[in-house]
C-alpha cells in the first residue's frame, strides 16, 4: 500500500518521542547529540520534518539506549519516510495546512466526516469545487484553480482503487445540499453526483434533515476521523486522528479522550440522520426541484 512519507513519519517521530522520554533525555541533550536545533528536534517527534538522516536517527537511538531490534524498526521507518507520496508533486496547490491531511487521507483505510457547510471534498464535482474555490479565492489564476480540481480527482480516486479502497461515512446537514453553489444545473450534477457514489459497497452518505431541528452537529461542527491499517508491530499503529478544519489553519486531535468524544457525536448524529436509501431519496428529490 502506498502511503508516501506521511505515515512513517509520525510513526517514528512518536518512537522517538518516547524513546526520549522513557530515557528521562531532555530535548536539549538530544539536540546536542545530532547537532541540531531544539526546533528539529521537536519536528522530528511530531512527524513534521522533511529531512530525516539515518545516521542521526541510529545517534538518537545509540543516546537513548534503544535496543538493536528497536533501531532496526526506526531506520526502517526513516527509510520509508524518505520517499514521497504522489500529492507532493502537487506541492504548490495545497495549502500549507492541508498538505499533512491529504497525506493522512491516502495512509487512512477509513474516513468519517460530518459536513454542515459544505459537500465533503471527496464527493465535490469539479464545477461544484470550482465555484468554492473561487468563492474564498476570487482573483486566483485560472491554472492554479485547475491544478487543485486535478488534485481534488486524484484523491478521490481512493473511493474506487479496487486494490485499496477508502471507506468513507458521511453525514450530511440538509442546509448545504439545499445551498445554491453556483448554478441550478451545478448544484443538481453534485446532488446526483453525491447520490450515485453513495451507492459504492464502501461509501455511506447520510443527511440529517432539517426536520431533526437541535442536533449535535450544531454545537459539534464539521469534523473529520481518520482511521489507519493495523501495522505488523501492533504498537507501532498510527492512532486515529480527528481533522478540524479552520479559516487560517486546522487542528489534528489525537487524545484518546478528544477523539472518543468526537465519536460519541457521530453516535448521536446517525440516530436523527435518515437511513441511507432515505437520504438519497431526499438528495435526488432536491436535485429534481432545481431541474424544474
Amino acid at each position: 500500500m502506498a502511503t508516501g512519507s506521511t505515515l512513517p513519519r509520525r510513526l517514528l517521530g512518536r518512537e522517538l518521542h518516547d524513546l526520549r522520554e522513557n530515557a528521562g533525555i531532555t530535548m536539549d541533550v538530544a539536540k546536542k547529540a545530532i547537532s541540531v536545533g531544539k526546533q528539529t528536534i521537536w519536528r522530528m517527534e511530531t512527524g513534521q520534518s522533511f529531512r530525516l538522516r539515518l545516521i542521526d536517527i541510529e545517534r538518537l537511538c545509540q543516546v537513548y539506549g534503544a535496543t538493536l531490534e528497536k533501531t532496526e524498526i526506526l531506520l526502517g521507518l526513516t527509510e520509508e519516510a524518505q520517499g514521497k507520496g504522489w500529492w507532493h508533486a502537487y506541492g504548490d496547490a495545497i495549502p500549507k495546512h492541508f498538505d499533512l491531511f491529504v497525506g493522512l487521507e491516502q495512509a487512512a483505510v477509513r474516513l468519517t466526516t460530518y459536513q454542515a457547510a459544505l459537500v465533503p471534498g471527496l464527493l465535490q464535482i469539479p464545477d461544484y469545487r470550482r465555484e468554492v474555490i473561487w468563492a474564498e479565492f476570487p482573483q486566483m489564476d485560472t491554472a492554479e484553480v485547475e491544478r487543485r480540481i486535478e488534485l481534488a480527482a486524484r484523491r478521490q480516486d481512493r473511493l474506487t482503487d479496487d486494490s485499496n479502497p477508502l471507506q468513507l461515512d458521511v453525514i450530511l446537514d440538509e442546509l448545504p445540499l439545499r445551498r445554491p453553489i453556483g448554478s441550478p444545473e451545478i448544484m443538481a450534477a453534485q446532488l446526483r453526483h453525491i447520490a450515485d457514489v453513495g451507492r459504492l459497497k464502501n461509501v455511506s452518505v447520510r443527511v440529517v434533515p432539517a426536520a431533526a431541528g437541535t442536533h449535535p452537529g450544531l454545537l459539534v461542527g464539521t469534523f473529520v476521523l481518520l482511521e489507519f491499517p493495523k501495522h505488523p508491530t501492533a504498537h507501532l499503529t498510527e492512532p486515529p486522528v480527528i481533522y478540524v478544519q479552520g479559516y487560517t489553519g486546522a487542528l489534528y486531535l489525537e487524545k484518546p479522550d478528544e477523539v472518543q468524544q468526537y465519536r460519541d457525536a457521530y453516535t448521536r448524529l446517525q440516530r436523527v440522520a435518515l437511513n441511507e436509501a432515505d437520504s438519497r431519496r431526499l438528495i435526488l428529490e432536491i436535485a429534481e426541484e432545481l431541474t424544474r
